[in-house]
């Protein structure tokens, strides 16, 4: 039994589809080994039954001999046993090579989606991340079991070619030569078939590329009534998908032509060179029927050779798809000359927006455009080091874009203002780390005025979150991706309109508990437990930044800084700015 997920192998081999299979193979060398091993043995033995049969005929039942007969019978029931045991070892040491690329690939795959942020949705479609992941991968890990399977077969093939030897040198060379020269014929039925797989996948992609567009815009199509727009849409790319598929299957359906045509004219070719040898007297009855099993056998390793190419291509094609995900560079990584992360109640001071978040309080921030107070969230979570290079964010003395980002990630928390739920008890959804009690989660989520949420599920902390938190309202997922925000503990916490989808009276009660929460004091109603303050951020003094322009949440703010687009204006208490700033009032009050 393997465990799953694989440890971190090293660097990935991007450069090329090639490189890449070579590295896959390189991380599963044991299993390949075995699998080629048991593939030769069984092929060897496949290959010596028709001598075995031969050996039989003439020397026990030509001349009589029963001792003969009986050694040679013996032989052949030895050889089936080998070939049997091979066999179903030969098969699961397959699978195990199949599944270990397949699930290794796809184990990439999941780790740079989730480690690249905004970098691969920019990139790729959701469909296709889902297609590469799952699709490709699985394609991919068939190499591995057609490249054990071949090089069995040139064993066999070169094992056959000697017997052959043994009974006429002109057979023989005809089958050295032959052989090759028809698995060439085979690569002129198989180049059109590379460009054909590869127009399918990208079909196959776009189609799954819609089909999860639509589905993750389901609830809003109907309640626009465009659900039959979508429809059409997948119908054209499922035709179009299905289309591609019909020209792949003709090269399939040529390519098992060929490989049978040139199975059967080496058949009648070597039963009629034979036949006639017999007939000379230059060959005995026993190795006539010899040639006839290894024209038959023969058939294997050319087939062998096609169905490799054929594999190969595919999984060629996947391998760059995978790749083409795997080389895509992430937004943010660790600076080659990192700065020390700054002590605690450090300032961050954004030099775009020329304002200073201070430690230790709650600050609001509104622009008269939503957009700017947004970018400015991004920037202080750090998602882009691109633009943080270019509009620089100091944390204390350091640049925040050369700070480790394990340590930005820990003690800088952003909540964006469209948060996402995930599959699971809802208990692991708030605590994903497990660091809480359950009074703890359930302390934040009275904070986040979320514990009627509760009430209404029979499984309470214990109930099964459906894909996307579909099951809530987009006020329940608002106020419960508020309460996981809360349970972080983050030194500083950054949260994007966390209330937009609430009523005026949970707002208020949300904007009246969200200071205790921040400042560890928030108790449970029936346990009186409260939320423990994280490492370096004792109660009191963690710092939280609100981007909102609701004047309830902004009552209750110690600090709100008002932005005019991207320009500082003012700053002061909600209050003051009302009375002193017009266009800041222009704002709020468009908001209420």
């Amino acid at each position: 039994m393997r465990t799953f997920p694989y440890p971190d192998a090293g660097p990935v081999e991007p450069r090329s589809a090639n490189r890449y299979l070579l590295w896959l193979a390189r991380q599963q060398k044991p299993t390949l080994a075995l699998s080629t091993a048991l593939e030769s043995v069984w092929m060897l033995s496949q290959a010596l039954i028709p001598f075995a049969v031969g050996r039989a005929i003439d020397t026990g039942i030509v001349t009589g001999s029963f001792n003969q007969l009986l050694w040679w019978v013996g032989v052949l029931v030895a050889l089936t046993i080998i070939q049997a045991v091979a066999s179903v070892l030969g098969h699961r040491a397959h699978v195990s090579s199949w599944l270990q690329a397949a699930f290794r690939s796809a184990q990439l795959v999941g780790y740079k989606v989730s480690r690249t942020g905004n970098a691969i949705p920019r990139k790729f479609s959701t469909g296709e991340v889902v297609s590469t992941g799952a699709s490709d991968a699985i394609r991919l890990g068939e190499v591995y079991v057609v490249a054990t399977r071949l090089f069995g077969a040139v064993i066999g093939y070169f094992a056959v070619s000697i017997l052959i030897f043994l009974i006429s040198w002109v057979l023989g060379l005809l089958v050295f030569i032959g052989v090759p020269l028809a698995c060439l014929v085979l690569l002129l039925v198989i180049r059109p078939l590379q460009e054909r797989q590869a127009a399918q996948r990208e079909e196959a992609g776009r189609m799954t590329a819609v089909g999860a567009d639509t589905v993750a815009g389901l609830r809003v199509l109907r309640g626009i009534g465009g659900e039959h727009i979508f429809v059409n849409r997948y119908r054209e790319r499922s035709a179009s998908t299905r289309d591609t598929g019909v020209r792949v299957a003709w090269s399939l359906s040529d390519l098992a032509a060929v490989q049978v045509f040139i199975a059967g004219a080496f058949g009648v070719l070597f039963i009629w060179l034979g036949a006639n040898m017999v007939l000379s007297g230059a060959i005995e009855p026993g190795e006539l029927v010899s040639l006839f099993g290894y024209s038959v056998f023969l058939i294997g390793p050319i087939r062998t050779a096609a169905d490799g190419v054929s594999r190969f291509i595919r999984a060629r094609v996947g391998a760059r798809r995978i790749i083409n995900v795997l080389s895509t560079a992430p937004d943010v990584a660790d600076h080659d000359h990192p700065q020390d992360a700054p002590g605690p109640h450090s300032p961050l001071i954004d030099s775009h927006t020329a304002i200073t978040i201070a430690p230790g309080i709650m600050t609001a921030v509104v622009s008269s455009d939503p957009a700017s107070s947004a970018r400015l969230a991004h920037r202080l979570g750090r998602f882009d080091d691109a633009v943080l290079a270019e509009a620089e964010v100091r944390w204390g003395p350091s640049a925040l874009h050369r700070v480790p980002l394990q340590e930005v990630r820990r003690r800088i928390v952003v909540s964006g203002a469209d948060p996402e739920l995930f599959t699971g008890p809802l208990r692991g959804e708030l605590d994903p780390h497990q660091r809480h009690t359950d009074e703890e989660i359930l302390a934040a989520l009275q904070a986040a005025s979320a514990t009627d949420i509760l009430d209404g599920l029979d499984d309470g902390l214990s109930h099964e979150v459906a894909e996307k938190g579909r099951s809530f309202s987009g006020g329940q997922r608002q106020r419960l991706a508020l309460a996981r925000a809360l349970l972080t503990d983050a030194e500083t916490l950054v949260l994007v309109e966390p209330t937009s989808a609430v009523d005026a009276h949970t707002e208020a009660r949300i904007a009246q508990r969200l200071h205790g929460a921040r400042n560890g004091v928030v108790r449970a109603a029936s346990t009186g437990a409260g939320l423990a303050a994280s490492d370096g951020a004792a109660a009191g003094n963690r710092t939280t930044v609100v981007v909102t322009a609701s004047p309830l949440m902004l009552g209750s703010m110690d600090k709100v800084i008002f932005l005019d687009g991207d320009t500082f204006q003012a700053e002061g208490t909600h209050h003051e700015l009302l009375a002193s700033q017009p266009a800041y009032r222009k704002v709020v009050i468009r908001s209420e």
